[in-house]
């Protein structure tokens, strides 16, 4: 069979406010910006350890795709959600379901929830580890 997707480029997200935004990715969660444009109102940010980028811009209604706020299921990674957490919650984020072990068949992680300005959740996941 022949693939039909063989990378991942980007994750979008819409916003309401990319200066809230630009805050919150870049001084909250860390990840380095590569690209701004206040007058367009987008941004472009790193995710550390892939050649993915996490690009966001201001919502127009008639573009379609998801309001801001509606995104859920991008998954991070962190060796220690609950440090990650408690630094993240010390830079002025939102943790909207806090670190829990989780212990799906065949192995172990700990994931948390964390929400930007406009709410759009994401997870922060430890990498899993064999269940021995």
């Amino acid at each position: 069979m022949t693939a039909t997707i063989e990378g991942l480029e980007a994750v979008t997200v819409h916003v309401r406010d990319i200066h809230k935004a630009r805050n919150f990715y870049g001084e909250v969660l860390g990840l380095k910006e590569l690209q701004f444009d206040g007058k367009a109102g987008r941004a472009v940010f790193s995710i550390p350890g892939t050649t993915t980028t996490l690009r966001m811009h201001l919502y127009d209604p008639g573009e379609g795709g998801r309001e801001p706020g509606t995104v859920s299921g991008v998954v991070f990674t962190h060796h220690d959600p609950a440090s990650a957490c408690a630094e993240i919650t010390r830079r002025g984020g939102r943790v909207t379901d806090p670190p829990h072990t989780i212990n799906p068949p065949g192995f172990t992680a700990t994931l948390s929830v964390i929400a930007d300005p406009d709410g759009n959740e994401f997870v922060l996941r430890s990498p899993p580890a064999p269940v021995k």
